[in-house]
């Protein structure tokens, strides 16, 4: 399963390990996904999205049924 957040779209990115000695190795940043059920109101059903942590602040600030909307017409998930 491909690690990218379905509402954001966030996904691994790649950097470099850096020593002491500035040895540069590469390396992969993750994104903090969670995988959570939504409860939608408008559509009276219940939802499982693997979402970061910040979409998750997104969707307590927004709501999820706008969250939904925007990841929408972003082209991430289809409604």
């Amino acid at each position: 399963m491909a690690r990218i957040c379905d509402l954001t779209g966030k996904k691994v990115i790649s950097g470099n390990h850096v020593s002491h000695s500035n040895i540069k190795t590469k390396r992969k940043f993750y994104p903090n996904l969670q995988t959570k059920k939504f409860y939608v109101p408008e559509e009276d059903a219940w939802i499982t999205l693997r979402v970061s942590a910040k979409a998750i602040r997104s969707i307590n600030k927004k709501g999820i049924y706008a969250c939904l909307l925007e990841a929408d017409k972003n082209g991430l998930i289809r409604l």
